[in-house]
């Protein structure tokens, strides 16, 4: 899943509204923006496969410090401790942990059965990537709603709380179609690059969200 996590954050900021979208967002992508820095530091690793599944070409056969349940809780407690920490807002600590733990939950949906429980443990997929419906109406459905729940709880105090906010809307839109209908690409270098470059999102959902007050 993609924009499907994007969508969850910003769903977020009415659970927690003293709480940045960006830091929503790096909540919710947080298995993510790891992976790539797994692959790079060959902690973890991916075999590009066109055909093993309809929609994605990807072999998630090795990821468990990013990707297995019980990383997910540990990162996810770790994650909402240093937010309780930083800024002392519980609410917004616990829904940060949650977002991280979404994480695999979502991706559960739609992978297939390649995420592990545990190091070496069972490994559990509900397979929607194969599946080009089901699996463009859940990601549009989640980003939809998303988006939805933000712009009701929030509105611009000026241009670049517009702007700003549905130009990333778009960007991430357009990732979205060009990851999902582009060609794979060309080796796991290249892979691991390319997601490396999702980190640009979490600026500016700052800059957007820092130019919009709650409704």
């Amino acid at each position: 899943m993609f924009i499907g996590h994007f969508g969850v954050a910003f769903a977020a900021k009415r659970l927690a509204p003293r709480t940045s979208l960006a830091t929503l967002i790096v909540g919710a992508q947080f298995l993510d923006l790891l992976w790539p820095i797994f692959l790079l530091l060959g902690l973890e690793h991916v075999r590009i496969v066109p055909g093993i599944t309809k929609v994605q070409p990807f072999d998630f056969y090795d990821y468990p410090f990013s990707h297995s349940l019980t990383m997910a809780v540990r990162w996810a407690l770790a994650v909402g401790l240093l937010y309780y920490i930083l800024w002392r807002y519980g609410r917004g600590a616990w829904v940060l942990g949650s977002l991280v733990l979404s994480h695999w939950v979502l991706d559960l949906l739609v992978h297939r059965p390649d995420l592990p429980l545990w190091l070496g443990g069972p490994k559990y997929g509900l397979g929607l990537w194969n599946s080009w419906p089901a699996s463009i109406s859940v990601e549009v459905l989640f980003f939809g709603a998303g988006i939805w729940l933000y712009v009701t709880a929030t509105r611009a105090r000026d241009g670049v709380g517009r702007y700003a906010l549905w130009s990333l809307i778009v960007f991430l839109f357009l990732g979205w179609l060009g990851a999902t209908f582009g060609p794979p690409p060309p080796n796991v270098h290249q892979l691991a690059i390319g997601a490396m470059a999702m980190w640009v999102v979490v600026p500016w959902a700052w800059w957007a969200d820092a130019h919009r007050d709650l409704r």
